[in-house]
């Protein structure tokens, strides 16, 4: 199955020097992640050390190498959110979608919570954006209420 997929990435790259970005933004739009097995078919197909695919998806924020939910949920935690609560607000999504510490992406694919550094948003803290729609001066209840929407 792996194969049935890449190979047509494949041939549109296969002449290109260079192209292991564009690979990796092909396979993730592929499969809405890059799997260990495609990393490995492609290292393989075209004699480039796993570890150069691996060093590039791994230093790109844009790439993920495990699966993703259907909805993305960002959460800020810079610093005007962090002391505004973010704490409670992811404390409280997590509770919420029974997502257990250390785990990022809910069990059944529906809800992926990704924790960032700062979103620019500060006047509005805190801040989630859930699905590229902002959510700003967030209280873990006014996040509850928007959760049941999904």
């Amino acid at each position: 199955m792996i194969e049935q997929r890449c190979k047509p990435i494949l041939e549109k790259y296969y002449r290109e020097d260079g192209s292991i970005i564009s690979i990796l933004q092909d396979v993730q739009e592929e499969f809405g992640y890059i799997p260990e097995e495609a990393v490995f078919w492609f290292s393989d197909k075209l004699n480039i050390p796993a570890s150069n695919f691996y060093g590039v998806a791994t230093f790109y924020a844009q790439f993920h190498l495990r699966p993703r939910g259907k909805n993305l949920i960002t959460a800020c935690c810079g610093t005007a959110c962090h002391v505004k609560g973010a704490d409670a607000i992811i404390n409280r999504i997590r509770e919420e979608l029974a997502m257990p510490e250390g785990e990022d992406t809910t069990h059944d694919q529906k809800f992926t919570l990704e924790e960032v550094a700062c979103v620019g948003a500060c006047s509005i803290a805190p801040v989630v954006i859930i699905n590229k729609k902002v959510y700003g001066k967030g209280t873990p209840d006014k996040i509850s209420k928007i959760l049941k929407e999904f």
